[in-house]
Parts: C-alpha cells; structure tokens; sequence
C-alpha cells in the first residue's frame, strides 16, 4: 500500500511524494543558497522513516546532522509559524558514514576489473584511441587470467603491453606507446588526487548499505564528499559505478509499495559535463532501467538545464527552487524549467521561478495514477533532524558503533598482475644470467666443467690425450653441448620433458594453456563487471 510523505504544504493543501511512485526518479533544482540541501535532508528523512535505505552524497558537510536529532530555535518557530505547522517531532536517522579516502567515514573501494574500460576512461579523461588500448589491456589481462584489482595491477600490465607489443599486434591489434603513456599519465594523475585509495580490497559490498536498524528505519548512507568534490571526475565516476553495480546486483522487482533504495545524486552535473554520447547513452540506460529494480534516483543540481533531455524526461518527481535570471542565458533557463511543469492556471510558472524565497519550491509529483501533478508552490517542511553538521568526535563515535565497523578499513592485497608479471619478469633474468662456478664440477652452462680439472691428474685407466687433441675435443664438446642443450630446453618444455631446467611459459604458451583454465572464470568477470563497463569491452 502506497504511503504518502509529507515534503512541503501551502495556504490551500498539503504536498506529498507517493511511495509507490517513488522510483520513478525526481530531481531537486535550483540556485545555490535556495534550500536544495535542507529538501535533500527533509526527503531522505521521510524514506527513512518508512524503511527505505538511502545513499547520499555529502558535498559540504551538513548532512551529517542528519545523526542527530534537531531542536527548536527562534529560527525554526518563525518558520513553522510562517508555514503554518507545528514543530516536527525532533529526532536523528540511523546513519552510516562512508569516505574515500577513509577519514571521515568507512573506506569505499572498487577494483580495477569491476570498474571496467569504459567508466575508467572517463575518469582518466582518455580520448577515443587511448580508450582503445585500454580496452585491450582489460581484454589481455581477461585472457591470461591475470586480476587487475588496484592502480599497480593495471600499470603493471599496462607497461607488459608496452614491452611485449609486437607480440600481441596480430591478435589484438596495433598497441601505441603513446596511449599506453596517456593512460599512465592519468593513473598518476588521479594518484596524486587521493584516488588511488579508491582502487583495491575489499570492495564495497553493496547489502551493507541495503539495511534498516532494529526499529525498522533505513539505513541513510552518506558519503563524504567535500574533499572528493576536488577531484569531480573521480566523484562522478563513482557515483556512477555505484548506480550501475545497484543496477546489477538486484533483482528485477517491478513496482513495490515502496523503493528498496533511493539513490540522491547531488551536483549532478558533473556526471553531464563533456561526457561522450555513448556514456551518456548508457547512463539513460541504466536511470530507464534501475527503475524495474526498486531504486530510485534523484538528481540534485542547480539548473535543470544540466541534466540531458533524454534524463530529465524519466524525473516524474520534481521540486524547483529559486532560479535567478540575471542574464540572457538565465531568462531562457527560467523559461525552460517552467515549460517542463504541468501548468497550473492560477500561476505563471515562469515568473514565480524567480521569486521564491530561501525555502519555498514550484513542486510537481506523481499522482495515484502516475502523472505529473499540476505544479504547486509551496514551503518545504522543516527537517525532525539537526541542521548543519556534527562534530568530528561525534562522527568517530559514531564510525565506531556503526554496523560495518572493522569491516572495510583493512585494505586487501592478494596475487594478481602486478605480483604475476613482476615474478615472470623475476624468472626471466634468473635464468638469463649464468649460475656461479661451483667447487663441485658441476659446469658453468656453455660446456666447460667446473673446478680445477685442467691440473687434476687422468686416472690410470684412461690414456693421456695429447694437449693438441684434448683441446679439440673440448671444443667440439663445448659446441655439442651447446647445441644439445638449446634443443633439449626448447622441445623438453614444449613437450613437457623433464630434461634440463624448465624455462618459464613465453606469452603465447601462457595463454594457449589457459584458455580452457579461464573460460569459467573470464565469463563470471565479464558478468560481475558493471554494466557500463563490460558493454563496451565486447564491442
């Protein structure tokens, strides 16, 4: 049964956002300083109180008040005086922190091999040839069953590649130098940025933000974000591959009673900004299609003009702020949010746009039977939690007692490329380099014994050979020997001979002996691999 939340009321009625039309999408829009932050606030409280878990990023740090119940001060009596409500019943969401970098919240990691080629280009800014080869590191690595799981797995393979590039061009294609040192320019570049702690193990188990606390409220996750902010390619990045590994990891639901999660995405147009046509193709893909999963996802950003028109026409649930138009540019902002509401008779929606005060909204949600309601100007409803942030202490508090606890803050580094392709390369110089004469005779690998032989005495029962013969013999040994060995190193490994010293695989024996190991394992990560990533990786 569908459960109306109270988001916002006026002189005439009150506005609620339906649950059961919730994962419908919305978007929060307006100018900075207009009240986008307290309706984020205001609405992710109401999905809590009904046991939707939400996921919010934090990108100035007021929403960690939500932790803490809010109190009534002369500001707030003036508003619900103002509003005409009485004072909301003060008390906190249950919450879980999460951060990037593992300052302030639990650390949020993603490997390598799940982010995928496509999602990882865009974070490293990688133009549509360098995209290229870096699709065919992840193929390479696939076929060998080599793991990319952290930023040295992926340089690792990517300077193997270098190395070796003639060697996998009739397979795979021409490798150039100069992409493969783009994309390690931008490896290094978001290392510099703190990203490089995004990359590894454990990766984020996504259950672990599906969860309610024991009075049946939703878990409200909230990502620090102020420091990731610096980085915005590496904020939308994540973001996105968050959104594509919901989209992945539940199961199709249909329409419920109400959304398993909703997903708040603030600064939204980042996500947007100089993003290719396919990106932007896939991300319409996955807003249109995460819906059948019970997410749903709310764009936060101050013009609605940031958000593509193939996006925005899937926001049934709207809330308008303030829109301010000072320039030309600005006028036809105004005019284009107002154009996508339905009209109401009784307001010009355009000129209302730049005459709302801090707090009041142009509001449009989805009625019983799914349309757009008639837009409504109203006063977004004060929150029952704090307004502006915690304390640090309070915050490592609660980090402390929260239920993931212990769980993510041990980084994992087991074998995977870096290890394999360092210890192959290990293997080749030791076996390259002569092993030391030993006092023993057991020769030094080109024929010649080892020890002093040359002085030591010839048995009694073996004839002296001339100084002239012996040295004819040793030579035609030392050639023999040679010779023999070569042949024994290359047809006894080849044929599995136990004969001489087994040499490590070469790259074309690696990957024909894996290509029966690998196929369970390439397929379960082509599967496993977000979707905007290993779309793409199959073209």
């Amino acid at each position: 049964m569908s459960k109306p939340l109270l988001i916002a009321k006026n002189q005439v009625q009150e506005l609620h956002l339906l649950s059961d039309w919730a994962n419908r999408h919305g978007c929060i829009t307006g100018a900075t300083g207009t009240g986008k932050t307290v309706t984020l606030q205001v609405m992710a409280q109401a999905f809590s109180d009904i046991g939707v878990p939400v996921f919010m990023a934090d990108v100035k740090g007021d929403l960690s008040g939500m932790a803490n119940a809010g109190q009534l001060s002369p500001k707030m009596q003036q508003r619900c005086e103002q509003i005409g409500v009485d004072a909301p019943s003060w008390q906190a969401c249950p919450v879980t922190f999460w951060d990037v970098f593992g300052k302030q919240g639990h650390p949020v990691r993603a490997t390598i091999s799940d982010l995928g080629p496509l999602m990882l280009g865009r974070m490293l800014n990688l133009n549509e040839t360098q995209e290229g080869v870096l699709q065919l590191a992840f193929k390479i690595a696939d076929d060998n069953g080599l793991l990319l799981l952290d930023s040295k797995d992926l340089r690792a393979m990517l300077q193997h590649l270098g190395d070796n590039a003639s060697e996998f061009q009739t397979e795979y294609g021409n490798i150039s130098a100069a992409s493969i040192g783009a994309i390690q320019r931008g490896l290094l570049a978001i290392s510099e940025q703190g990203g490089e702690q995004f990359f590894g193990e454990p990766m984020l188990n996504l259950d672990d933000m599906l969860q309610t606390d024991a009075s049946g409220k939703g878990i409200v996750n909230i990502l620090a974000a102020d420091q990731l902010l610096q980085s915005p390619r590496l904020y939308s990045t994540f973001l996105l591959w968050m959104l594509s590994e919901l989209y992945e990891h539940l199961p199709e639901v249909g329409d419920l009673d109400q959304p398993k999660m909703v997903f708040f995405f603030d600064e939204a147009h980042l996500l947007f900004d100089e993003a290719p046509k396919v990106l932007l193709q896939k991300i319409e893909q996955v807003v249109r299609l995460i819906r059948s999963k019970g997410v749903g996802v709310y764009f936060v950003t101050q013009n609605p003009l940031d958000i593509p028109d193939t996006v925005l026409g899937q926001l049934g649930n709207r809330v308008q702020h303030a829109l301010r138009a000072y320039t030309p540019r600005d006028q036809k902002a105004v005019q284009a949010a107002a154009e996508t509401f339905r009209p109401n008779p009784d307001l010009d929606t355009a000129q209302v746009i730049s005459e709302l005060g801090v707090g009041e909204a142009l509001i449009s949600f989805l009625d019983e039977k799914g349309r757009p309601n008639i837009v409504q100007r109203g006063f977004i409803l004060p929150p029952a939690s704090q307004i502006g942030p915690i304390s640090a202490e309070e915050r490592q508090q609660m980090m402390a007692s929260s239920i993931v606890a212990g769980v993510y803050e041990k980084t994992i580094d087991r074998d995977s490329a870096y290890e394999k392709l360092k210890g192959r390369v290990a293997n080749n110089h030791a076996q390259s380099a002569p092993p030391a004469n030993s006092s023993g005779g057991l020769g030094d690998g080109w024929g010649n014994s080892g020890g002093s032989t040359a002085s030591s005495p010839a048995p009694e029962s073996v004839p002296t050979i001339p100084a002239q013969r012996q040295e004819q013999t040793r030579e035609q040994t030392q050639e023999q020997g040679g010779i023999g060995d070569t042949l024994k190193s290359v047809f006894g490994n080849l044929l599995g001979g136990s004969g001489g010293i087994r040499r490590r695989d070469n790259v074309a024996e690696t990957m024909v002996k894996s290509a029966v190991r690998t196929i369970g394992s390439q397929v379960g990560r082509e599967i496993i691999r977000g979707v905007l990533g290993s779309i793409l990786k199959k073209r």
